[in-house]
């Protein structure tokens, strides 16, 4: 079985530039947060920072906190018969422990860290993106990410995935070097 690489972080670390160094290398992609852009999209909802997070925790409610583990598992097995598999969005304990029961020593947990100084500051330096269809690259305000931060912290477990990373990348420097660690880590 293909590698299968979860990368955890907080909002603003970098998992998205570190996700697109392995879809650059060939590596399939898939975002959990997808999903609830799409069941947004099927509901004529607006797409913007509060539905998000209720769409994200009315899943989670309903289903589980496992839900986004759940619901991609049949594409993540299918990616893997034909390539390595780059995971972004694994948020939550439970995600975690039905991909690592499932795929055991072939998924790996790469946390991308920073500060909250420097995340905040590259949030709000974010240029929105109208062509960005995935919403990964929204700008928030200090004030909008904190508040994330708390309530991803304490609503949907993410601090479980990063405390148990198996690599940790610390990301407080330039895109260039966050791109250099991660080719050194995929070659």
């Amino acid at each position: 079985m293909n590698k299968i690489f979860c990368i955890v972080g907080m909002c603003g670390s970098g998992k998205s530039i570190a996700c697109d160094v392995l879809r650059d290398a060939g590596w399939h992609y898939i975002r959990f947060g997808q999903i609830t852009i799409d069941r947004l999209k099927e509901q004529g909802r607006e797409i913007t920072e509060e539905n998000e997070k209720a769409m994200r925790e009315g899943l989670r409610k309903k289903h589980g906190m496992g839900v986004f583990a759940l619901l991609s598992l049949p594409k993540i097995e299918e990616f893997c018969k034909s390539g390595p598999v780059v995971v972004d969005g694994l948020y939550s304990w439970t995600e975690y422990k039905i991909l690592k029961n499932k795929f055991s020593e072939n998924l790996k947990t790469i946390c991308i860290h920073a500060s909250p100084e420097i995340r905040y500051a590259r949030l709000a330096q974010r240029k929105s993106d109208a062509n960005d269809t995935e919403t990964r690259m929204r700008r928030l305000t200090e004030e909008q990410a904190q508040k994330r931060d708390y309530s991803e912290i304490e609503n949907i477990e993410k601090g479980g995935p990063i405390a148990m990373a198996d690599i940790m990348i610390i990301n407080e420097g330039n895109l260039e070097e966050l791109k250099a660690k991660m080719n050194r880590l995929i070659s």
